[in-house]
């Protein structure tokens, strides 16, 4: 046996990842705004690309005609009729802005986005109308920088005197001033005096007096029992009626236990920008890919220009590397703008076998959502899984139903009676919310008694995974629903 090393030579296939399927695959799982971003920044790298004036008559632009070209790059061929693709005007599936919507550059000024002042600012802007000296206005700035997102101071008075070397008493009359600023509640040390101190900045005819002193005993003493839903001990603890116990603690339930959260990131607000768009077209559903945010690409002229221009004996050699340069920088927006058309034509085939497949949906609501994978639609619509999870990542379509993520509709399913295809866990959480919606609140619906009613729609579920749906959905236990 010759165990020495040698030569094979060997056919395998597989597949290569050039730079322009790279290129394909990030363009297709971009959603529009990130693709907007993209193409800016192509853009920028490429001369030969710029971007389309919608304004523009191109239709005017006379062209001369050619014959085909072939440019070569990176060891691979592609016939390119130039002249061909300069004289097509055509924009598969656009619809400029201005022809959808027509009022849309004669919006007022008011409509528009303004920046929101943070939490700092709002308190910092109070803190200086009001009637302090520059000594107890230092402490004033202290405690706004001492705030958490929440609201809450978190540093004792005694540490603040002892950091800003001022003395107990002045702090803590400063501290007062503070909790008097808006949002009520703001500045306190401990959820008990954030509730009292909105309480005590609500009017009186917000509530009678007898809650309002019983909603405030509660507070300063009883609040585990009321987080915990134990009214009836708490009503036995206080001596009070049961009713008026309730009352009380649907009164503390109005009050915010986190004032400072309004402010939280106010400039980090992300407005959805729908990918596609469904519309119910006389009784039919009819797709749009939302192609409004991204910018449309055009090949410059002066380039064009260029690559028409004959060699000429003296600077022959120079041109010709021009051209080839030119040449290049063709083939790579066109490759763009292909990827581009084909993430497009994707996504509208995704999408449409999504309608055909959810009409329930479309036409009833979210109780009508049925259970489907990413692979059932592959199948459909002859393509990989992985394409269709990229062409419906980070993406939203909106619909007659409201606007949703792509991937919301690839939901697992139970099983239900008279059902092929069963029914989503979107469903389900629909049902269970509409169990918990119509229970007595005196005796709530636990999850054993949900699961049977459940049953009894042809839903068949366990009583844990009832309750992991009502976590979800941020619906208290039946112990805590309970009201007397």
């Amino acid at each position: 046996m010759d165990l020495g090393p040698k030569l094979v030579q060997q056919q395998t296939q597989k597949l290569i990842m050039t730079p322009e399927l790279r290129q394909a695959i990030t363009v297709l799982q971009l959603s529009a705004t990130e693709l907007s971003e993209y193409l800016t920044e192509q853009v920028l790298t490429n001369p030969v690309l710029e971007v389309r004036d919608e304004a523009a008559t191109p239709a005017s632009q006379s062209q001369e005609d050619g014959g085909p070209r072939e440019a070569e790059r990176e060891g691979e061929k592609f016939d390119l009729d130039w002249q061909s693709y300069f004289q097509d005007r055509s924009d598969l599936g656009f619809t400029p802005t201005a022809e959808r919507d027509p009022d849309a550059g004669a919006r007022p000024v008011e409509s528009r986005l303004s920046e929101a002042p943070t939490l700092e600012q709002h308190l910092d802007l109070q803190l200086h109308l009001s009637q302090l000296t520059p000594a107890e206005r230092r402490i004033g700035e202290y405690f706004i920088g001492m705030l958490d997102e929440d609201g809450y101071l978190r540093t004792s008075l005694g540490e603040a005197a002892e950091v800003l070397g001022a003395p107990v008493a002045d702090v803590a009359r400063v501290h007062q001033v503070f909790t008097i600023f808006d949002p009520p509640g703001v500045g306190a040390r401990d959820l008990a005096e954030c509730l009292r101190l909105q309480l005590e900045a609500l009017p009186p005819d917000k509530a009678r007096a007898a809650v309002r002193d019983l909603a405030r005993r509660i507070i300063d003493g009883h609040l585990e029992e009321l987080g915990s839903g134990r009214l009836a001990k708490l009503a036995a603890t206080l001596d009070a009626p049961a009713k008026l116990v309730q009352q009380a603690a649907d009164f503390i339930r109005t009050l915010d236990p986190r004032p400072g959260r309004r402010f939280a990131d106010p400039n980090d607000i992300r407005y959805i920008v729908p990918d596609v768009v469904i519309e119910r077209v006389e009784g039919d559903y009819v797709v749009i890919v939302n192609d409004s945010a991204v910018p449309r690409l055009g090949i410059n002229r002066y380039y064009r220009h260029l690559l028409d221009r004959g060699t000429g004996a003296a600077d022959g050699e120079q041109l010709g590397e021009a051209r080839a340069y030119i040449e290049g920088r063709l083939n790579s927006a066109l490759w763009l703008i292909r990827a581009i058309e084909q993430r497009r034509r994707t996504l509208y085939r995704v999408t449409e076998t999504i309608v055909r497949l959810q009409r329930d949906f479309l036409d009833h609501g979210l109780r009508h959502l049925r259970p489907m994978s990413l692979r059932h639609i592959a199948e459909i619509i002859g393509m990989h899984e992985s394409t269709v999870s990229r062409a419906t990542s980070n993406k939203y379509v909106q619909t007659p139903q409201g606007t949703f993520e792509l991937k919301y509709f690839f939901t697992s399913g139970v099983a239900a009676a008279g059902e092929t295809a069963g029914i989503s866990s979107e469903s389900v959480k629909m049902h269970i919310q509409d169990l918990v919606a119509g229970e007595d609140p005196s005796r709530p619906l636990s999850d054993d008694a949900l699961t049977k009613l459940l049953g009894k729609k042809g839903i068949a579920i366990s009583r844990r995974t009832v309750a992991k749906y009502r976590n979800e959905m941020g619906v208290p236990s039946s112990s805590r629903r309970r009201r007397l």
